[in-house]
């Protein structure tokens, strides 16, 4: 199988290399090359590339992510997040492909307390999710054989996430301020794309498969409770690493200012992509804890 894999600098999209690689030969351009379809800003290129690799399979974890920016950068959020997976579908039907694409939460307006369910109304409160939700659109109209995973909270070992961030802070900290008032879960990139192989494998030998899912840990947490948990587990790990702080005061949403509205309802219900695909999702805490002993063990 050819597989395309777009995104691949990001924390998705480096799990990904490792979990799609059985499948067969993964192309996965640098997003500054644009000859072979890593600028998703550059839409002419990206098809000429996809027309020209020819692809079994696209997996796009490319995307515009920077939610409070996207506020001022609408155009360029559209270009990445909807233009150009709508770009991708129309070329992956052409070619009779599967397209992999990942979504989000923030498709949804935050309201209520129960999980989000696929037949759920979307309402986006800010442009990242107005531009998800678009590129969500394009991919179902433009190609037959697409698989769209909405998840949430997604973090990584690597690079920057709000652990790392947590565990910065409580080294030169006593206090520390985390709002309590949004709830989903914590989902890490190396489960989704290891999901995500999974998936295809199955979906490539059962076409009604293709469709929309909600993809991510099981349970739920407050992003107060996973910052206790973080300093909790590093305190039993490496105890010095979380030295200076003393409290994690909860306070809400209401305290941080920002450009973009957070959803605070972010719960996603996953039991769709559990009943189609045979599969079962992990408590959130697991994947964290994994993802903390690989940071604190690797500190010197």
């Amino acid at each position: 199988m050819r597989i395309l894999l777009l995104g691949k600098g990001g924390q998705l999209g480096s799990e990904l290399q490792r979990s799609l690689a059985p499948l067969g030969e993964v192309v996965a351009p640098d997003r500054h090359d644009v000859q072979a379809g890593g600028d998703l800003t550059q839409v002419d290129a990206l098809a000429a590339a996809v027309r020209h690799g020819a692809p079994q399979l696209i997996v796009n974890a490319a995307a515009y992510t920077a939610v409070d920016k996207a506020e001022s950068e609408p155009e360029q959020a559209r270009l990445i997040n909807a233009v150009a997976p709508g770009v991708l579908a129309r070329e992956a039907e052409r070619l009779g492909a599967w397209l992999v694409h990942y979504s989000t939460d923030y498709v949804f307006d935050g309201s209520g307390d129960r999980p989000w369910r696929e037949s759920d109304t979307p309402g986006p409160i800010n442009v990242y999710g107005q531009t998800k939700l678009e590129g969500e659109r394009l991919v179902q109209a433009g190609c037959s054989r697409h698989l769209i995973w909405r998840t949430s909270w997604v973090y990584a070992a690597r690079g920057s996430n709000f652990a790392r961030t947590m565990l910065k802070l409580a080294a030169e900290r006593e206090e520390l301020r985390v709002v309590d008032d949004q709830i989903g879960a914590p989902t890490g990139a190396d489960l989704l794309a290891d999901l995500t192989a999974l998936a295809v494998r199955q979906a490539s030998q059962r076409v009604d498969l293709a469709g929309l899912y909600h993809v991510s840990a099981s349970g739920q947490t407050s992003w107060h409770a996973y910052a206790s948990h973080v300093i909790e587990q590093a305190r039993r790990i490496r105890p010095e690493a979380v030295r200076r702080v003393r409290d994690i005061r909860a306070v809400p949403s209401s305290d941080f200012a920002s450009p973009a509205r957070r959803p605070l309802n972010s719960r996603l219900d996953s039991s769709r992509f559990c009943a189609a695909f045979g599969l079962t999702l992990p408590p959130w805490q697991q994947g964290v804890d994994r993802m903390l002993a690989a940071i604190l063990e690797a500190r010197p």
